[in-house]
């Protein structure tokens, strides 16, 4: 287990950017708390994929490219990208949960948090929690 790291989902990166996003007063309250106690932010080029795409849709351009900066920017954020092993792992989780409505960003996500042993996520999705992760806040 890594404790020194967590996972960051795209509901984080989102609340973080839109003020007027439900969850940004919770995402500006424990972000700085992360910082301290977590050495690595993990997330995925499939999470930066949607958090872009959500962010450009809502915010506008500059606020879309100005998070991708930051994350380039940022030594602490870990970007994992999907290969085809992972993708084959997300994609056996996706058949074997047939009760379940994962994206296949999230079983990425799961597959990616397995792998390198991380037991936290910064996430407000439901999804975390079903596959037995710890969700912050």
């Amino acid at each position: 287990m890594k404790p020194d790291s967590i996972f960051i989902d795209t509901g984080a990166w989102y609340a973080l950017a839109d003020r007027d996003d439900g969850h940004h007063k919770d995402a500006i309250s424990i972000y700085p708390e992360l910082l301290k106690t977590h050495r690595v932010l993990v997330t995925s080029n499939l999470v930066v994929a949607e958090a872009y795409i959500l962010i450009l849709n809502e915010l506008g351009h500059p606020a879309a490219v100005g998070f991708l900066e930051r994350i380039n920017a940022s030594p602490r954020i870990a970007k994992v990208y999907s290969t085809e092993d992972i993708e084959k792992d997300a994609e056996e989780t996706l058949k074997k949960y047939t009760d379940q409505d994962f994206s296949y960003t999230d079983s990425v996500s799961f597959t990616i948090m397995k792998r390198q042993k991380i037991s936290k996520s910064f996430s407000f999705d439901k999804h975390f929690q079903t596959m037995g992760f710890i969700t912050l806040p």
